[in-house]
């Protein structure tokens, strides 16, 4: 018998610059529209080239982070700017989203879960 995993894709969302009351709006339903793709079971939020995040687009974050729960779809952020993981840690957020380091981080936590999974599966695989 063969176990035969299915790798999830993965969508890579990367906003630039500022993310705030002139823009969260029109980046909280691209968030959306990637989360309710059907054949997406990952959104990655990439922060890197973010520059500044006030309340607005936090709340952005936050819905998302709700689609994606209601879903039953995983949303991670990585890359995070000190000025913006600042943000996160004074609002405790930073305990309610799934943050990395890097993007490399997170395809090493994937890949690991991924190998988790396998050594599960394969446990209860008898020949």
């Amino acid at each position: 018998m063969q176990a035969v995993l299915n790798y999830p894709k993965i969508t890579v969302v990367r906003p630039q610059g500022s993310l705030n009351a002139a823009n969260a709006l029109e980046f909280e339903r691209d968030l959306t529209t990637a989360l309710a793709q059907k054949d997406n079971a990952v959104t990655l939020v990439d922060l890197e080239k973010l520059e500044s995040l006030d309340s607005a687009g936090l709340m952005a974050l936050v819905s998302g982070l709700k689609v994606s729960q209601s879903l039953g779809k995983r949303l991670s952020l990585c890359s995070l700017p000190a000025s913006i993981k600042i943000v996160f840690e004074l609002t405790q957020l930073d305990g309610a989203f799934e943050i990395f380091e890097s993007e490399t981080a997170f395809v090493a936590a994937c890949l690991e879960s991924s190998s988790a999974m396998m050594a599960v599966v394969g446990a209860g695989v008898s020949g």
